[in-house]
């Protein structure tokens, strides 16, 4: 029970709420296929753990302020389809069924879900085109703007390249918008289709999924526990502890 009467109940109460979010995401199904936003992934053997549904290191758990700040970040991009059909654009994000636009291939192993798709609206932009759309801290999104999304971002690269060429929107560029959590800046950033980078992307994801069939670990990025990347991954103690 929550003691409403004390001095400073917000621990408290962000307390229960963690657990409900946490608990939510405990009992959602596990995915059984290799997504397409983890393709660009740079540690392949990371891309491993999370197909197989491997277990978070001890203390590494997703918290319940992360969930948090993703839904956040969902809740930006429904709030982005909006202001840009305010502003002319027809911006599709749903069949008129209801269910999402995405492509599924390798025997529905590989798939992926897109955010939109423009069909039609201002003169700024070639139709159709695909849209995708991230939210960044204000570190990342500076980043991004400076950098483009190729060089700051390239595991959204290729995830962009792969939708183009499953979903066949290969004519036009995509549109790519980030928006800046801080302050709700908007970037557009136009991704031309990449052939040479949506097949690798592609040829990954297949070599991925048959050396896990296989029973292979691929290599980590790292053989060494203290490369930043290993010590921000949420698998590094497993991973750099197993014998292979």
């Amino acid at each position: 029970m929550i003691d409403f009467n004390h001095k400073n109940p917000t621990e408290a109460i962000n307390a229960a709420i963690d657990r409900g979010i946490m608990f939510d995401r405990k009992i959602q199904p596990r995915r059984n296929y290799l997504g397409g936003s983890a393709i660009g992934e740079e540690c392949e053997r990371k891309i491993q753990f999370k197909y197989f549904n491997v277990p978070e290191d001890d203390g590494k758990e997703i918290s319940g302020q992360s969930l948090r700040r993703f839904a956040v970040g969902h809740a930006l991009e429904d709030l982005a389809v909006k202001w840009f059909r305010a502003g002319g654009f027809d911006l599709r994000v749903k069949k008129p069924n209801g269910d999402q636009f995405g492509f599924s291939t390798f025997k529905d192993r590989i798939r992926g879900h897109i955010d939109g798709v423009f069909v039609g609206g201002h003169e700024l932009l070639k139709y159709p085109a695909l849209w995708e759309c991230k939210t960044m801290a204000e570190k990342y999104f500076k980043q991004c703007k400076k950098e483009g999304v190729r060089k700051s971002h390239p595991q959204y690269f290729d995830q962009v390249q792969i939708y183009m060429a499953y979903m066949q929107l290969t004519d036009n560029p995509t549109i790519f918008t980030a928006i800046n959590k801080n302050d709700q800046m908007m970037l557009h950033q136009a991704i031309p289709f990449d052939a040479d980078a949506a097949q690798k992307a592609s040829d990954k994801a297949v070599r991925i999924l048959q050396a896990c069939d296989a029973g292979e670990i691929l290599p980590r990025i790292s053989n060494d526990p203290a490369f930043f990347k290993c010590r921000w991954c949420s698998w590094a103690d497993h991973c750099h502890n197993l014998t292979i």
